[in-house]
């Protein structure tokens, strides 16, 4: 029961990083391939980079083809023309897309990089949160580099922050409310977190030059 309800957890965060992966190439008018190839990439991405420094090699991807198969499929999905013509025509509802979507396979999949760590026989604090991290962040930085965009962990709504604080509470629970409460509520402190981050603007100081702050200032 439990192995069911983690593999429909990871699931759900294939389905909304693929959404997410689909839709960012819908905007850039690639092709069905372009669409399946980034939707795939951003949904596996994180899981690929985790196994290989876990050693777990070959990927869990090449092992168990359903989580690509469901990639292809949501991404073909989101190509279809009414869905495909939405997404182009509506610029507010494509933000709100993915940052709902981006943030659903963030949170379920920074718990999940943790899981497998520990399945792994790894305990060290500083390694879990790494790989969870990683684990989060990895598919949508794959995703926004094929796409020629800059990376969302590096300008975008405390991005890699809010996966770096559930990482670091669901390895504190872990020994402490089991595996299951744990990764729910690191899920969920991830998703807030980057929610409320997105309404009330939060985000690290960048590297504004002068004349745009200048001309931010009249």
């Amino acid at each position: 029961m439990l192995d069911r309800v983690i593999l429909i957890f990871e699931l759900l965060g294939v389905v909304s990083f693929a959404a997410s992966g689909a839709a960012v190439a819908i905007r850039k008018r690639m092709d069905t391939f372009g669409v399946i190839v980034l939707g795939v990439c951003a949904s596996v991405g994180g899981g690929i980079l985790r196994d290989i420094l876990l050693g777990n090699t070959p990927p869990s991807m090449f092992q168990n083809p359903i989580y690509a198969a469901v990639a292809s499929v949501v991404s073909l999905i989101i190509f279809f023309p009414g869905v495909r013509r939405r997404l182009l025509k509506n610029h507010t509802a494509f933000e709100v897309a993915m940052l709902v979507l981006d943030t659903l396979g963030l949170g379920i999949f920074t718990v999940m990089g943790i899981k497998v760590a520990r399945d792994s026989g790894y305990s060290s604090p500083f390694l879990l949160v790494f790989v969870g991290t990683i684990t989060g962040v990895g598919g949508g930085m794959l995703r926004d580099v094929l796409a020629n965009t800059t990376p969302q962990i590096f300008v975008k709504h405390f991005y890699a922050c809010a996966s770096i604080i559930g990482s670091i509470i669901c390895v504190a629970l872990w020994d402490v409310l089991g595996m299951l409460w744990a990764m729910l509520i690191g899920a969920v402190v991830v998703i807030v977190t980057r929610i409320l981050a997105a309404i009330f603007h939060w985000g690290l100081p960048n590297a504004t030059t002068d004349e745009e702050s200048l001309a931010s200032s009249r």
